[in-house]
């Protein structure tokens, strides 16, 4: 695609990486064919192919409108075009770019401005969240306008003790997920463990800074990566292995710290190390011996879902259904299994109108089998397909817990 980049953003790193990412771009349209918001719209404008012609055009100099701001809104970040793409267009680095440069120019409604800056002020913060969601879980409607419609808490078993253990690596905590599903982590650690390796947490770690950096707050988001970087650091330095994430919503984020910080002196070769070692629990969990795990399922109904930071963010496809399988689950079949399910960090929030089928028809398909559990591996996906499953949803680690896994 030819461009003609404008003075403003000429010269700078977003415009020329802009640039690069639009010249990839050969306008075939395949991207239409796997895009969520396009399938229920139906508008080529809230598809890939007319938002990068919307992003295109600001970026060469045109202002941008109210109208330009909405269909950007309404992008999931998904990234399924990305799978899709046969020129790999780095779609999702490009909407970061153009709605950065759009909300630059176009002044949003004062309830957008607030709803957005609650957004930024409370969920990247586990206290602050956990305050709102039991008040949700209480009166979802009165207290949090729906925002906390949310399944039942699944409690954390036991952290388990094993300093003795040689390998070591570190996890994050993150913000919405200690809050909500406590399980994950103390399951990821005790299955971690029984494959020899220690999963320590770092103080001081938090939020991996995608709220802000999704809601258009880059140096918010910045100062989220760099406090990261800073409680992980030691550890780093004295031999962790890797960083395992648990959320891949997270991992899709911090894998992309080497990139974003990468006009930082004083980060951008900690931050490029952060990225490397970057690895999604299914990654860990696949390089072991998983006849520790064999026969466990029972040959257990499950349907799985794979989360949109997980298969097109990250690429990760087919491992944890290795995993589970390996361990004795039998999945079932769900199809259009690369569409959204409509969670995507706040979007379920700030777009409902479109979440909602988006979440309607992902429950359709992963129930129409009739599975015992949904399986996933993102928190913001186990928290908004739970707000309406009939079936109950879990973090896939927990499914290899064999004392959590008991009680259910």
């Amino acid at each position: 695609m030819q461009t003609n980049i404008a003075a403003p953003f000429r010269n700078t790193a977003e415009g020329a990486e802009a640039e690069a990412i639009l010249r990839a771009c050969v306008h075939c349209g395949f991207c239409t064919a796997t895009c969520p918001t396009y399938q229920l719209v139906g508008d080529e404008l809230d598809g890939p192919r007319g938002r990068i012609y919307l992003m295109k055009m600001v970026l060469e100099g045109e202002t941008p409108s109210r109208r330009t701001q909405l269909h950007l809104d309404r992008c999931l970040t998904c990234r399924a075009c990305e799978t899709t793409c046969p020129s790999g267009v780095q779609y999702g680095r490009l909407v970061d770019i153009g709605r950065a440069a759009v909300d630059a120019r176009v002044r949003r409604p004062l309830g957008e401005r607030m709803m957005r800056r609650v957004l930024r002020a409370i969920v990247p913060y586990p206290r602050r969240f956990g305050i709102l969601y039991r008040l949700g879980r209480i009166a979802p409607q009165r207290w949090s306008g729906g925002m906390c419609r949310t399944p039942r808490r699944v409690e954390a078993a036991s952290w388990p003790t094993n300093h003795g253990l040689k390998r070591k690596m570190l996890v994050l905590d993150g913000c919405v997920q200690p809050v909500a599903a406590p399980a994950t982590n103390a399951a990821a650690a005790r299955v971690l463990a029984k494959l020899g390796i220690e999963l320590v947490r770092a103080e001081n770690a938090g939020c991996c800074g995608a709220i802000s950096h999704h809601l258009t707050a880059p140096e918010e988001a910045k100062a989220f990566m760099r406090r990261n970087i800073d409680a992980w650091w030691p550890h780093i330095e004295t031999g962790a292995e890797a960083l395992v994430m648990t959320a891949s919503g997270c991992g899709a984020m911090v894998r992309e710290y080497g990139h974003l910080l990468r006009e930082d002196p004083d980060y951008r070769e900690k931050a490029a190390r952060v990225s490397a070692l970057t690895r999604d629990l299914s990654e860990v969990v696949a390089r072991e011996d998983l006849q520790a795990f064999a026969g466990i399922g029972r040959d257990r109904r499950i349907a799985w879902h794979a989360p949109c930071t997980l298969q097109h963010g990250q690429q990760i496809v087919g491992v944890v259904e290795r995993i589970l399988r390996t361990a004795g689950f039998e999945l079932t079949p769900v199809r259009d299994s690369h569409l959204c399910c409509g969670s995507a960090g706040t979007y379920s929030l700030l777009q409902k109108k479109l979440s909602e089928p988006l979440l309607r028809n992902k429950l359709d398909a992963l129930q129409e089998s009739h599975p015992a559990l949904i399986a996933t591996a993102n928190i913001g996906c186990q928290l908004h397909l739970g707000s309406e499953s009939k079936v109950p949803i879990h973090h896939w680690i927990e499914l290899l817990d064999e004392p959590a896994l008991a009680d259910r």
